[in-house]
């Protein structure tokens, strides 16, 4: 997957080290995604984040080992070169 970087929000990243449960997905200068752990659905669910209405300020880069497989599958289906 090149040029694919995953991210975390910095502001909400607990500092204890729990699981995260949202994650955010770009890849070279393409849109951002969300990347969001569905509970009752058992899976990973992504959106499209919209420039106007969000800004990746907060957004640090996250360790490939901080990404859950599940997510890694989701990210190389979504991401198909």
């Amino acid at each position: 997957m090149n040029g694919l970087r995953v991210y975390i929000n910095a502001e909400s990243a607990d500092a204890h080290g729990s699981r995260q449960l949202v994650f955010y997905s770009r890849r070279a200068a393409g849109p951002y995604y969300c990347w969001r752990y569905e509970e009752q659905a058992g899976q990973w669910l992504c959106s499209r984040l919209h420039p106007p209405d969000w800004t990746p300020k907060t957004l640090c880069v996250a360790s490939w080992k901080a990404v859950p497989v599940a997510l890694q599958a989701r990210l190389g289906e979504h991401y198909l070169d």
